[in-house]
């Protein structure tokens, strides 16, 4: 397994330093905006769906090289980010490279209710298994996916506000938290 080295040498091989997965009309205009400037200001280079594809192309041969292209991934589970099959099938890629390090931020709603997918996950998952009912298969992947991701340490944010992520972030508190080698030292610190 190749990782990046832990100096900022440019030959490393990851375009991107976080990929952010998130439901867009749950947390786009406010927390996504305000985790991006964050980043942005510690010099990251951040992959977010709406800024980085290009108009008219299509989009799931564009997320899927992104998501390869990352050194982390932090997947924002909103209320309703179980509701979209675009975010499940993310996911489910997210899962499959064996490369990136991923974790969960918990976004206005109690973890639990993602990792025993309860509440509005639960109730996701019924219409996705009503209107999937030919491909079991396909729900089960999603379900699977979610549960390895939602599992992980993360960040609880039942206020919502950036600024407690952001001071994880400042105080290098993410590296203790996450307990990730060197690497998630030297991307936050």
């Amino acid at each position: 397994m190749q990782t990046a080295s832990s100096s900022k040498s440019p030959s490393h091989r990851w375009k991107y330093d976080v990929f952010l997965s998130f439901r867009g009309e749950d947390t786009r205009k406010n927390f996504i905006d305000h985790l991006c400037t964050a980043f942005n200001q510690k010099g990251l280079r951040v992959f977010r769906d709406d800024k980085e594809l290009e108009k008219g192309k299509p989009i799931s041969p564009e997320l899927n090289h992104a998501i390869k292209e990352s050194r982390f991934v932090i997947v924002v589970f909103s209320r309703q980010y179980a509701s979209s099959t675009w975010c499940l099938d993310e996911l489910v890629q997210i899962v499959r490279c064996k490369n990136i390090k991923f974790f969960p931020v918990f976004y206005n709603g109690d973890p639990s209710v993602a990792t025993k997918q309860k509440g509005e996950f639960e109730k996701a998952f019924v219409r996705h298994e009503e209107t999937f009912r030919e491909d079991t298969r396909k729900v089960q992947t999603w379900r699977n996916a979610l549960t390895k991701v939602a599992n992980h340490s993360g960040f609880d944010l039942n206020d919502g506000y950036v600024t407690i992520i952001s001071s994880f972030f400042y105080s290098g508190k993410l590296s203790y938290q996450m307990n990730y080698e060197n690497d998630i030292h030297d991307l936050i610190v």
